[in-house]
């Protein structure tokens, strides 16, 4: 087996905002039985323990949702006793959570603390435009509790980044973002496309394109080159260099091959990705299943070869080797990503000043003893 992270839904979902632009809001009735679905203790030692027993370089666990917070301190605190409990010696550990933030206390703060978790924090920019999706039940904007959440979060030393999801509130607007970023001190930046359909196909009002998306990087890219990039890290950035100096880009899509991780629902069953939790694509449940097991099924063997049938025309592009053809979310089988124009804009446009950037990383390996 490749290293491989886990990517947990304990509470499936279920969440305390009604974003309308959120991909996991229409799994609620995925597990029509539960109301309120909750990760039972049986289940989270079973993966863990499981989890634990294989050989990785780092055993990874990103917990997600739906709202992973809504959980509790107690689960967590169970999360880190069960890790200590079946580590094994030299064992390393990391856990981490994306979180809307609005439930942040500042009991569960110091935990995350004290077992140094890394908390992924989803703020769209400032609160007018944060708020134009990112709200609650009652239609009641979130922007002013997640910067409690993480005030908290501050207060206790905890590390966190900023998830910043593109959409239609916020496309036009890089600068703004960038800027808001950047004067509440925030300086771990990831920007994720927002690239979502109806049922017939066609882009929900609040998506993105090509060309908005290229657009948008290319206004981050500006003010990073500008003089933040040995004080701001932009993920996307960070994995491009990474491709260009060791050969090895540290985001997804940017792969061959789409095994990297395996999202498992809050009762066990396990899918090759949390965009494609589909019961056709369900490869199991930790209860039947060992984790070389789940690796080695056909489905997931197919699941990872789709990454590198992208369309004819990718092999001519120049950029093939940074997009791999993109998320097999944003283009199906054989067809372009949606976004193709925004990277190629964007790569234009950006690239050369990677490769300086990366001229320099090798220099300075060269002079450190």
């Amino acid at each position: 087996m490749r290293p491989f992270t886990l990517l947990i839904k304990p509470v499936s979902a279920d969440c305390n905002l009604r974003c309308p632009y959120c991909f996991y809001l229409g799994h609620e009735g995925f597990y029509p039985e539960e109301r309120a679905p909750r990760m039972s203790d049986a289940t989270l030692e079973r993966i863990v323990a499981g989890y634990m027993a294989t050989d990785q370089p780092q055993h990874v666990f990103a917990w997600q949702g739906g709202e992973p917070t809504l959980m509790g301190t107690e689960f967590f605190r169970r999360v880190t006793e069960l890790q200590m409990r079946h580590g094994r010696a030299g064992s390393v550990v990391a856990n981490g959570v994306q979180t809307n933030a609005t439930r942040i206390t500042d009991e569960l703060a110091r935990h995350f603390g004290e077992y140094r978790f890394l908390v992924g924090v989803s703020l769209d920019g400032p609160s007018d435009l944060h708020d134009r999706y990112r709200r609650n039940a009652a239609g009641r904007g979130s922007h002013a509790e997640v910067m409690g959440g993480i005030d908290r979060l501050r207060r206790h030393g905890v590390e966190f980044n900023i998830l910043t999801l593109v959409s239609d509130a916020n496309v036009r607007k890089p600068r703004e973002v960038y800027r808001y970023l950047l004067e509440n001190r925030f300086l771990f930046h990831q920007y994720i496309p927002c690239v979502e359909s109806d049922g017939s196909g066609k882009p929900q009002p609040f998506s993105i394109g090509g060309e908005g998306w290229g657009e948008f990087l290319c206004g981050i890219y500006d003010l990073w080159i500008a003089g933040d990039t040995r004080r701001v890290s932009v993920r996307l950035f960070d994995s491009i260099l990474n491709a260009l100096v060791d050969g090895r880009p540290s985001i997804c899509h940017m792969d061959r091959d789409c095994r990297q991780y395996f999202a498992i629902e809050y009762n066990g069953d396990v899918f090759p990705c949390d965009f494609y939790v589909e019961r056709p694509l369900k490869l199991g449940n930790v209860f039947e299943h060992s984790w070389e097991d789940l690796w080695d099924r056909p489905a997931f063997a197919s699941f990872g070869r789709r990454k590198a049938e992208w369309n004819p025309s990718c092999e001519g592009c120049p950029y093939l080797p940074l997009c791999a053809g993109d998320c097999l979310k944003h283009r199906g089988d054989g067809a372009l990503s949606r976004l193709c124009a925004g990277w190629k804009r964007f790569y234009d446009h950006a690239l050369p000043g990677f490769r300086g950037l990366a001229e320099e990383i090798r220099r300075e390996r060269i002079r450190t003893p």
